[in-house]
């Protein structure tokens, strides 16, 4: 009886295949893979794969950029001009009278730029896209200004257009999707998405699954656009042109550094102080070394609500505890009973929108001595509200004081031998 059940089981599997077979038309490969690849979007990436589709909505990536011709309300805050103006009065050394900064209409913006910590607005201007020089810190709801005196000299996708949209053409002045879509860590998707299901070999070939890549390669498309420097390909561009997911980066781009001249974007010990930095970071860390990547903390995608905002495994020092075991109470962990790693080994000294708003990627924590060593380098002692007023050198006296462990006093104990009774009789 189970032997009959389980042929006609299979019976009705390979009537299904054939019918399925029967049901799609027939692909010449070898004549498909002959063509270029291109870029498909996200839609007709969610024809097959609707679950990783949904996932892939619920994160920043998929909101990275909007349309605001298709959708008004990706705008988060009122362009009210008089509020505007009087919050961006407000702002010492701006390089544009206040009232000379252009301010654009609800009308004239194309797209957003973020909506979590910030906003910022493209506008057009000469059939050029451009990003608007106001920008909305949503968490502090101030206006503040943006490359007030430069913004209509820097084109939106040759500076930025790679890493906010997917499939950028810079010849043609185009992009497929505006968000960080499917193919920004896949690759071009035309030849996987042309093959049948039924080519279920030929098919995996013609796509990159990040998960199956070599881990250093891997990591290296989030640093694709988590990073900051120049293109090697393009002697203007600012993202990393030509750069295809499973490909080896620094042949396309070459990262920034405070030794090279960015004191604007990094602080004098390499640590960043700006936003989208974090393979900058991480490349600096005992993570790096020791083989943890973004992935190892970092969901790119899951079904359901990401558990935090940042879309790691677990929140705060929960994180590190997936990993790391404590196991002792010596120095700092002997006065922070509470445990909170998150909050000395990544101080707050990264801006995105406000200052310090952002974590750094380094893991490492940093002593009041860096802060004495350069005024302005944050420190994880003053990023507590408990310490951030009290005198540096104070703060690092009492960090040396725990630092010195006492050394064992007496000698060292005999070690007794130990025979057990004989049982009374």
């Amino acid at each position: 009886m189970k032997a009959n059940a389980l042929a006609a089981v299979l019976a009705i599997f390979v009537a299904l295949g054939l019918s399925a077979c029967g049901g799609e038309p027939a692909i010449d490969v070898k004549q498909l893979m002959a063509q270029p690849k291109a870029f498909v979007g996200s839609e007709t990436c969610k024809m097959c794969h609707l679950e990783h589709y949904d996932s892939w909505k619920m994160t920043l990536h998929s909101r990275m950029t909007a349309d605001v011709q298709k959708n008004r309300d990706a705008i988060i805050a009122e362009l009210d001009e008089k509020r505007i103006r009087e919050d961006l009065s407000k702002i010492d050394k701006l390089k544009v009278p206040v009232d000379q900064i252009y301010i654009p209409k609800e009308a004239d913006i194309k797209y957003t730029i973020g909506s979590q910590w910030k906003q910022r607005y493209i506008v057009e201007k000469g059939g050029v896209l451009y990003i608007s020089p106001i920008q909305f810190n949503a968490d502090t709801d101030r206006w503040v200004n943006y490359n007030e005196a430069t913004w209509d000299k820097n084109p939106w996708l040759l500076k930025c257009g790679g890493c906010h949209a997917t499939g950028v053409d810079l010849e043609k002045q185009t992009f497929v999707e505006p968000a960080v879509g499917c193919e920004a860590c896949h690759g071009k998707g035309s030849w996987h998405a042309a093959l049948p299901k039924t080519a279920v070999f030929d098919k995996r070939q013609t796509i990159v699954n990040p998960s199956k890549l070599t881990s250093g390669i891997s990591v290296q498309i989030c640093g694709s656009c988590h990073n900051r420097g120049k293109a090697t390909k393009h002697k203007d561009a600012e993202w990393a042109v030509g750069y295809e997911p499973g490909k080896a980066l620094e042949t396309y781009y070459q990262s920034t550094s405070f030794a090279g001249g960015d004191a604007k974007h990094l602080y004098g010990n390499e640590f960043s102080k700006a936003h989208h930095q974090q393979y900058i970071d991480w490349k600096q860390s005992k993570h790096h070394i020791e083989g943890v990547s973004c992935t190892s903390c970092h969901f790119v995608h899951q079904i359901g609500v990401p558990p935090t905002r940042s879309q790691t495994h677990a929140a705060g020092s929960k994180q590190c505890f997936q990993c790391h075991v404590q196991t002792s109470q010596n120095m700092a962990h002997s006065i922070h009973s509470f445990a909170n790693c998150v909050g000395c080994h990544m101080p707050r000294i990264v801006t995105s929108a406000e200052s310090g708003d952002l974590h750094s990627h380094v893991f490492t924590t940093l002593l009041p001595s860096e802060t004495l060593k350069n005024k302005e380098m944050p420190n994880s002692c003053q990023t507590c509200h408990k310490h951030k007023n009290e005198d540096l050198k104070e703060l690092q006296a009492k960090w040396e004081a725990l630092a010195k462990i006492p050394k064992p006093v007496g000698n060292p104990i005999e070690p007794i031998s130990y025979r057990p009774e004989a049982p009374k009789q």
